[in-house]
């Protein structure tokens, strides 16, 4: 099953830009007010200087953002096999993650305040041995409608493929052992290896 991202993806792309530039003009009023305290300058010489810094930085960001967020989402796509999920992406380079489903540990659902507003959500895929991104996860899905009966799917598959993985989840506590006890137990264990090693 082939999936895209939906066009909301890149409206919240927007938005998160909206928010920075935002916050950089709070930024730039709360660094004029400051500055304006001080007797050497007025606040007219602030803004001659704060402010044409502060449009050029929000201009740059939006000039060189929009055509890398717009062809990152235009080649990002989803696919989901009987024994694999890949994901494609990349503007220049083209990567393609197969992320198999024997290594696949859960899918998390993730709804930022920016999904939820647009409608869409985005699906985290955890394997055992979690890969060293800064998100802590394999793979990401992102801007998905349909995030709830896909995410229930691919939970379901989970469950067909490693039915075991429901009762482990919730294992009993082992009883907490004094230090003695483990040395004691380290003992017993290599006393028996020494007994096997010694008749072969």
């Amino acid at each position: 099953m082939e999936i895209k991202p939906h066009k909301k993806l890149i409206t919240k792309q927007w938005l998160v830009l909206l928010t920075i530039s935002v916050f950089i003009v709070l930024s730039g009023i709360v660094l004029q007010l400051l500055i304006s305290l001080s007797d050497d300058v007025t606040p007219d010489q602030v803004a001659e200087i704060l402010w044409p810094i502060t449009v050029g930085l929000i201009l740059l960001m939006w000039v060189i953002s929009a055509p890398i967020i717009i062809l990152w989402i235009k080649n990002l796509s989803y696919s989901i096999e009987d024994d694999r999920v890949t994901i494609h992406k990349g503007i220049l380079t083209k990567v393609q993650q197969n992320i198999p489903y024997r290594a696949i540990t859960d899918f998390i659902l993730h709804r930022s305040l920016y999904d939820r507003f647009l409608g869409i959500g985005s699906i985290c895929i955890q394997t055992a041995g979690q890969t060293q991104t800064a998100t802590g996860y394999e793979g990401k899905m992102s801007g998905l409608v349909d995030f709830q009966d896909l995410h229930q799917q691919l939970r379901d598959t989970l469950k067909t493929l490693h039915p075991r993985a429901e009762a482990v989840t919730v294992a009993e506590k082992a009883p907490s052992l004094s230090g003695e006890d483990k040395l004691e137990l380290i003992l017993e264990e290599l006393k028996a290896i020494r007994k096997v090693l010694e008749k072969n």
